[in-house]
């Protein structure tokens, strides 16, 4: 199948394969003299992983790991990629809940309505600490 065809198929655009091919995630076949290039259909299908990877939160580099890992008996190293990725998440996740209280604070105190003429978000953003 031709690379549109393929993206297509596997919900991406063209540019996406090419990327990938780049980053070394997907083989770029050979072009024939005068050709275009033909695709195998199951490269959709390791297409469709990346993407699933990708939604999961792990990034390219991890991808390419798990790649490697695919197929293979290695549940040991996939389980250790993924308990750190879900170490990664939960970090964030505080980071986040963070972010969002103080930001509501902020946000409930000009909602009081005793800000005396001066925004308390632009104050706290225009420290010189």
């Amino acid at each position: 199948m031709t690379i549109g065809r393929l993206a297509e198929t596997a919900g991406v655009g063209v540019e996406t394969i090419r990327y990938y091919q780049r980053r070394g995630l997907l083989d770029e076949p050979r072009k024939p003299f005068r050709g275009h290039r033909h695709y195998p259909a199951d490269m959709a299908k390791r297409i469709r992983f990346i993407k699933r990877a990708q939604a999961l939160g792990f990034t390219l580099e991890e991808i390419a790991s798990l790649l490697r890992l695919e197929g293979a008996d290695c549940c040991s190293d996939t389980r250790e990629l993924a308990a750190h990725k879900v170490a990664l998440i939960e970090g964030k996740s505080l980071d986040l809940a963070a972010m969002r209280d103080a930001l509501a604070a902020l946000v409930g105190q000009c909602e009081t309505g005793q800000t005396e003429g001066f925004c308390p978000i632009i104050s706290v953003l225009a420290r010189d600490e």
